[in-house]
């Protein structure tokens, strides 16, 4: 095929004729009308997806053969009926008339193509491959791929106007390759991300240089940003017409606050979309080995933060759980674990629970220690257990091992030191 010069029509109000009458043609006539096209179609007899189309009139169908009074006005014309003869004439008239005219027989004989597409929000790549549809399809679908999963750069370059929004991403439980597809094509678009010190840094890498990053990261017992004021940089950026991203580990919505922030952008106006994480309540738990249900041991699960120290009647109620074949799991409890161990014990837990915290979950760092209510905070102590870590109180804990994590989240069998 000679070289060819790729072009995208705005067809909107446009007459644009489909000649033939069968699912090829059908489906010629769905694209013009996707792409707001005043769609003719000409054809004696038609298939169902036709007559759908012209009894819903969103088509006209003119009912007999090809005429060339069919072209009056046009400035597309589709060739589909299967018979040679037919799409000669046809695209012999369009040439007369000057209007482009796509063959679906024989693309080598067409002057016209119609190209494999992927349209992503306003962004729309065409593909053609020397006449071979399925090459075409093949490299479309690689260009998806790129678009979904945020690998092929999808940032705006030209200066916003209006509102930009935010996007609350979390992030998943530590390694990179956790995060959703979701997660990773709103980095690649965003141009401000507000970054969490547990959320997985090392995209960050990935950003344009010119990215704003701004870098909220809160440590046990020191927030030097307060929530506030993340959420008076979330709703400022896009108040600029930025696209920002609002950077989470694991999920925003699990002890992440994500919810506050969609409260503040909800009430400045500014739109805002959630994208959920892969918690790491359940997926550090997993990584070590310990299924946080297990059928004939644990039948209900309990997610809970350490953050606060609990009263008689909670740790009463969170005894008699693990009494009944419940597991407790606690996020950023590090710190509390004597306390909660003994807690628990004093009020009907037993003593022998097992007991397991995994250390830095999801990343190479992992390290799991096993115990039980009794000695945990001891055992913890002799380890020099630190956050971040998720703690495990049940009988599942015991199928915990002692492999490092690894990113296909691969079960070792060696005991736990």
């Amino acid at each position: 095929m000679s070289p060819t010069y790729p072009l995208h029509l705005d067809l909107e109000g446009r007459r644009a004729v489909v000649v033939g009458g069968g699912p090829v043609a059908a489906r010629r006539a769905r694209g013009l009308l996707e792409a707001g096209a005043d769609v003719l179609l000409v054809a004696p007899q038609a298939c169902a997806e036709v007559t759908e189309l012209d009894g819903s009139g969103q088509i006209s169908w003119r009912r007999g053969r090809f005429a060339a009074s069919d072209l009056d006005g046009a400035w597309l014309v589709h060739t589909a009926t299967g018979v040679p003869r037919t799409d000669d004439a046809v695209a012999a008239e369009a040439t007369s008339r000057r209007v482009w005219c796509v063959r679906a027989d024989d693309a080598a004989r067409s002057r016209a193509w119609t190209p494999a597409v992927v349209r992503h929000e306003d962004v729309v790549v065409s593909v053609t491959a020397g006449g071979d549809p399925k090459r075409a399809a093949a490299v479309r679908d690689g260009v998806r791929l790129g678009l979904s999963s945020g690998a092929l750069p999808l940032r705006r370059r030209r200066p916003h106007t209006g509102l930009g929004r935010v996007t609350l991403v979390g992030g998943g439980p530590g390694d990179a390759s956790l995060i959703t597809l979701a997660g990773r094509r709103a980095l690649a678009e965003a141009d401000v991300v507000v970054v969490d010190r547990l959320a997985p840094r090392d995209l960050l890498a990935e950003l344009d240089a010119d990215v704003e990053v701004v870098d909220v990261g809160k440590a046990p017992d020191h927030h030097p940003v307060p929530q506030r004021e993340i959420e008076r940089v979330l709703v400022d950026r896009a108040l600029h017409g930025l696209r920002v991203v609002r950077l989470k580990g694991g999920d925003g919505y699990v002890f992440g606050r994500g919810a506050e922030e969609l409260a503040a952008c909800r009430a400045a106006g500014v739109p805002c979309e959630v994208v959920p994480g892969i918690t790491s309540a359940l997926a550090v738990p997993a990584a070590a080995g310990i299924p946080v249900t297990h059928r004939g041991v644990a039948r209900s699960v309990t997610v809970m933060t350490g953050h606060e120290s609990l009263g008689g009647d909670e740790l009463l109620d969170l005894a008699a759980q693990t009494r009944r074949g419940g597991t407790l799991v606690v996020l950023m409890g590090a710190s509390r674990l004597a306390e909660l161990a003994d807690g628990l014990v004093a009020h009907g837990a037993d003593p022998q629970l097992p007991v397991a915290v995994v250390e830095s979950g999801c990343t190479p760092q992992q390290r799991t220690t096993t115990a039980t209510l009794a000695d945990a905070a001891a055992v913890a102590q002799r380890r020099g257990v630190k956050a971040p870590a998720v703690l495990v109180i049940g009988a599942v804990a015991a199928m915990a091992h002692g492999g490092s994590y690894r990113p296909a989240l691969a079960v070792a069998t060696s005991p736990s030191p």
